[in-house]
């Protein structure tokens, strides 16, 4: 973001020279060595934060949208972690080292993309939480009922989200640039004298635009969506939908206030440099350097909220870190294959249980397998005592009386004897 013009208290020479500047691209011109290292040192802190927990969230999102789990606020939520990890990866880096120079020495597309790379991410997220909101309500109003939309639609509304956002803060593209200035390098927004009254009108409209109208717009949404929520109670028959529509609804306006309240100091410093009167004072360096510090500090907030609130992302989690495991203990084709318990889905139909012996295909075993197959089986299968030694006394008995044609007139001959 374009920061405020800084002067710096141990030197009367620098208040003259720099008063009348605007700092772009995160330099600030200081000789405090203090913030030179405590600004870096917070920013790698939730760089590295931020960057753990994105993984963790777009891991979680992109493995059930392998499983067939994918929905749009799956796809809204990893469209802002998307723009968390950009921010972490690209911006705040850049940042820090503008933070702990003295002078600009990260090059002219650098200085000239920083500020408008950053309002692009912010503006993306800003919109996001807009079409989030939007949808959270939907689902709110009928929790029973699928939110189902194609995934082209889908796809456009994440082009035309990241195209307006991309639209938005081009000016501070057109005019941020380096400038050799009192003996050092520079990166400054420098305005030509014809598009000032442009950028006047530029400096109050964005932030309505990208922070503002987004914020009633979505605090309207998530208003109705959390009271329809409220009103139904526990007297639905569908009690599972209301309560994961509650949860989801706390945890997206968990999103939003945090997202708020870490980016307005950010907005109070825009608003400060450009509206500040000629000779009015300018905002403290440790101020400005904060609130850049908080609005990347949204980054890695998300990703634990996500994380902490929803009971699905933990479960997601658990389920990635096992599939994860498994992947890992995948047998290589000279080892033996094995199962683990608890996964008997993956087995094929025609595998054989652990507890069966292995058998050996009829054309792949030679002829003098057979009869160690056929002893095996026979070892597989044991016979009773009893039911042994009645096939035993059945097979030594005469045949004489299953040949016989008429038996039932023995039968009553021998019954006859028995009675005399």
């Amino acid at each position: 973001m374009l920061t405020a013009p800084f002067a710096d208290s141990n030197s009367s020479t620098m208040n003259v020279s720099f008063a009348h500047l605007h700092f772009a691209g995160g330099y600030l011109p200081s000789d405090s060595k203090d913030w030179r290292t405590i600004v870096p040192a917070l920013l790698v802190a939730v760089c590295l934060v931020g960057f753990v927990g994105n993984l963790c969230v777009i891991g979680i999102l992109l493995h059930g949208a392998w499983k067939g789990k994918s929905s749009m606020i799956h796809s809204l939520i990893l469209n802002l972690s998307l723009a968390d990890l950009s921010l972490l990866l690209f911006a705040a880096p850049a940042r820090a080292i503008a933070y702990s120079k003295g002078v600009w020495d990260l090059g002219w597309f650098v200085c000239k993309s920083s500020d408008w790379f950053i309002h692009a991410c912010m503006a993306a997220k800003s919109l996001t939480i807009i079409v989030v909101a939007k949808v959270c309500f939907m689902y709110a109003s009928n929790p029973a009922k699928t939110v189902s939309i194609h995934n082209c639609t889908i796809w456009s509304i994440l082009a035309a989200i990241w195209a307006v956002a991309s639209l938005l803060p081009l000016p501070e593209w057109f005019f941020s640039t380096t400038r050799h200035h009192a003996g050092v390098d520079m990166c400054i927004m420098e305005v030509p004298a014809v598009a000032e009254e442009f950028m006047s009108m530029f400096g109050k409209l964005y932030p309505l635009l990208v922070f503002f109208l987004p914020l009633l717009v979505a605090s309207f949404y998530f208003w109705k969506a959390y009271g329809r929520c409220q009103k139904r109670g526990t007297k639905t028959h569908n009690l599972r939908n209301q309560i994961r529509s509650k949860q989801l609804t706390v945890m997206l306006l968990s999103i939003a206030v945090t997202s708020t309240i870490l980016w307005l100091p950010e907005w109070i410093a825009w608003l400060w440099v450009w509206h500040m009167k000629a000779g009015g004072p300018t905002p403290p360096q440790g101020f400005i350097a904060l609130s850049q510090v908080l609005m990347f500090s949204i980054s890695s907030a998300n990703p634990l909220i996500f994380l902490v609130v929803s009971e699905e992302f933990k479960e997601g989690l658990k389920g990635l870190w096992k599939w994860i495991s498994l992947s890992k203990k995948v047998p290589t084709a000279s080892e033996p294959q094995e199962t683990p318990a608890g996964n008997s889905e993956v087995l094929p139909d025609n595998a054989p249980s652990p507890e069966s012996p292995i058998s050996i295909p009829e054309n792949e075993k030679p002829g003098s397998l057979l009869s160690s197959k056929e002893k095996t089986e026979k070892a597989a299968m044991p016979v009773l005592p009893d039911v042994e030694q009645f096939w035993h006394e059945r097979d030594m008995a005469p045949t004489a009386q299953d040949n016989d044609p008429i038996p039932w007139e023995h039968e009553d001959q021998e019954t006859g004897h028995c009675d005399k």
